[in-house]
């Protein structure tokens, strides 16, 4: 997975930003801390300011970062402005990108949680798709319970 290829299609989202206020940290830098965080199961704006101190050594190999790490109120102004249909038509276009380069096998593959089934509950069962050479998870959804994953993976 090509990061370069990441930031060049992020940095064609226009910047929701007020061009005459602070603009202190890079459009791009903030998009990826906070994708970033997303993709390693992180849930809110302070986990991406958490997310980005934790790993601040290694984002700054590929990132700017001209002031540092953005705090959780700027990653809340920005993702609360940005357009989604704008990300998310990035986000396409890089993953179809990456698709041409690394493949285009996807893997599909039922799995059951282990220990969800303690306390008389039924065990959790999931769906995966994923890309394996780029090392890209696609989908995930879980499985009815009275159901098997052959009947999930249409809704995946």
């Amino acid at each position: 997975m090509d990061i370069a290829r990441l930031k060049e299609k992020l940095g064609e989202i226009p910047d929701p930003r007020r061009p005459w206020g602070s603009l202190r940290h890079n459009l791009t830098d903030i998009l990826v801390i906070g994708l970033a965080t997303l993709l390693c199961n992180g849930s809110d704006f302070w986990g991406m300011e958490a997310f980005g101190l934790e790993r601040e050594t290694e984002l700054r190999t590929f990132l700017e970062l001209p002031n540092g790490i953005p705090d959780e109120s700027t990653f809340f102004r920005v993702f609360q402005k940005a357009k989604p249909p704008a990300l998310s038509s990035c986000l396409y276009s890089w993953l179809a990108q990456e698709r041409e380069v690394y493949g285009q096998s996807i893997n599909i593959d039922g799995k059951t949680i282990r220990g969800s089934g303690k306390g008389g509950r039924p065990a959790a069962h999931i769906v995966s798709a994923w890309v394996g050479e780029a090392e890209i998870v696609l989908g995930q959804v879980a499985v009815d319970e009275k159901s098997n994953g052959i009947t999930a993976i249409p809704k995946l």
